[in-house]
């Protein structure tokens, strides 16, 4: 490397300086304010593990993201995280072992290898929460609304959700008794919403023309409320397993509805994202203007299995600095008071209930030229008649 390279970090990874780690640590203490008032528990998993517990029952996608070392100690194999969600499951069904229904929260750097459609970074602030132990449609409701409100809490406006059913595409792929290569084939297809492709690969293959036709519809099945019901007459021939799976996505919908009236809500009977882990319902959320998911979630209530405890799951999971980057109300300004050099011990005294009562004060060094306005103050202090001031600039 050139030495006036060094500065250059590795693509998709970002560092934070001032005007962009102050507004971001604002926003982070609200969001998990936010969601300890909707009574979910703070959790930290660590950035580095073995490789075989990392990876876990997360299948072959996440470990193509998992940068993998050596650990030096015992010569075993380490990840560095690319997901929490899993690490957060492994803690409700390994360590807490609760009856009861468990919400966590977390919030930390995952590292990848590949940028994963978080505005093209590597390194995303992970952010989110998982509701353990209810497999009612309350519990998606509940996620879906505590989404929401953390979006609303960054200052994002005008949200999409797009909603999805992963049961109902599995639930098909069971009835045409489609072989693993041929599920994965058709599911590619779908994800590129390919319709020539998925109508010439269908034809190939020896299925029942029914099951045929309703595996061909996914990709024309997306619009508002009223693709619902188009649903309902295209499945009415499919198995008892996709139909529970449209009435459940169509519980949770109205139920959302109900509570958030304006919610523009989006359905997509192709939508399959996280399809290799999750269970029920998928969803993501959108802003006009910005083509990507700024949020993705759904229910997985088999990913605990592996950790010795099913238990059922739901939850979603954000990139922090994306948010701020989107959000309105978090934007950086200089604010603080400075104060001159000096060892005048009521000077030290005033700086200290200054801070004590939540102020920035910045102290001059000695024979540094910069003032105020230069350190980022817009205040400062001065001596009038033995007591110290603050004064605006």
């Amino acid at each position: 490397m050139n030495k006036n390279d060094r500065w250059v970090l590795p693509e998709g990874i970002q560092e934070m300086l001032p005007f962009q780690a102050e507004p971001l640590e604002k926003l982070r203490r609200e969001i998990l304010d936010l969601f300890h008032s909707w009574g979910y528990e703070l959790v930290m998993p660590p950035f580095v593990e073995y490789l075989d517990s990392l990876l876990t029952g997360t299948g072959r996608d996440l470990d193509l993201q998992t940068f993998k070392l050596t650990d030096q100690l015992t010569g075993r194999m380490m990840g560095l995280r690319a997901d929490m969600t899993p690490q957060v499951a492994r803690i409700d069904a390994h360590h807490l072992k609760r009856e009861q229904p468990v919400r966590l929260c977390y919030l930390g750097t995952v590292l990848t290898t590949r940028p994963d459609g978080y505005g093209g970074s590597r390194s995303p602030l992970q952010v989110g929460a998982e509701l353990y132990g209810h497999d009612s449609i309350e519990s998606d409701v509940e996620i879906i609304l505590l989404m929401l409100d953390m979006l609303g809490r960054a200052g994002l406006e005008d949200i999409h959700v797009d909603l999805g059913h992963v049961g109902i595409f599995r639930g098909l792929s069971k009835q045409a008794n489609l072989s693993d290569i041929d599920e994965a084939t058709l599911f590619d297809a779908l994800q590129r919403k390919a319709r020539a492709e998925i109508d010439e690969f269908l034809e190939q293959i020896e299925i029942n023309k029914d099951v045929r036709m309703m595996l061909a519809s996914l990709v024309e099945l997306n619009g508002n409320m009223d693709v619902l019901e188009r649903a309902k007459s295209t499945f009415d021939k499919a198995d008892d397993t996709v139909k529970q799976s449209l009435e459940n996505l169509v519980s949770i919908a109205t139920a959302v509805n109900k509570k958030l009236p304006a919610l523009s809500l989006y359905f997509d009977m192709a939508e399959l994202r996280g399809y290799q882990y999750q269970t029920g319902i998928v969803f993501a959320a959108y802003v006009p203007g910005h083509g990507q998911e700024i949020v993705r979630g759904g229910r997985y209530d088999d990913i605990g299995k592996v950790f010795g405890r099913a238990r059922p799951a739901t939850g979603f999971s954000a990139d922090l600095k994306n948010l701020m980057d989107l959000g309105a109300d978090f934007s950086y300004s200089a604010s603080g008071i400075f104060s001159p050099s000096s060892n005048d011990q009521k000077l030290w005294e005033r700086i200290d209930s200054l801070r004590k009562a939540g102020e920035r004060v910045v102290c001059a060094l000695p024979g540094q030229k910069a003032g105020a306005k230069e350190m980022g103050c817009d205040r400062k202090l001065v001596e009038k008649q033995g007591t110290w001031e603050v004064i605006k600039i």
